[in-house]
């Protein structure tokens, strides 16, 4: 199980208690009635699938019910950096994560 760093919460939570809500930072059309339907093609259904890190949207459904960003790295399911919705896309180079984000298993050896 992934434990996941909600930014609003400023707690590690349960994966159990977030949703996945798509692609973060994607350039909204200012005016969705003007596009063709091409357009409205591209914007809404085709996504990249990159292996690596990418910039999603997450939502604590069962906790502060906020949305925020995070960065994810699609090969080992590690979440690299949370952080508020409405903050522009960080340079992961410059950027520590606000919080480790640990598996259960790693973390159980640990117990007393």
């Amino acid at each position: 199980m992934l434990l996941i760093y909600c930014p609003y919460c400023e707690e590690e939570r349960s994966e159990l208690e977030f949703r996945g809500a798509g692609d973060a930072h994607i350039a909204r059309p200012t005016n969705i009635a003007d596009i063709s339907d091409e357009e409205f093609e591209e914007f809404f259904f085709l996504r990249d699938n990159p292996k690596g890190l990418i910039f999603e949207r997450w939502r604590h459904i069962h906790g502060c019910g906020r949305f925020f960003n995070a960065a994810r790295d699609t090969v080992s399911d590690k979440f690299k950096l949370t952080y508020k919705a409405g903050l522009p896309k960080p340079d992961l180079d410059a950027t520590t994560p606000a919080a480790p984000v640990e598996t259960y298993e790693a973390t159980e050896s640990n117990a007393k």
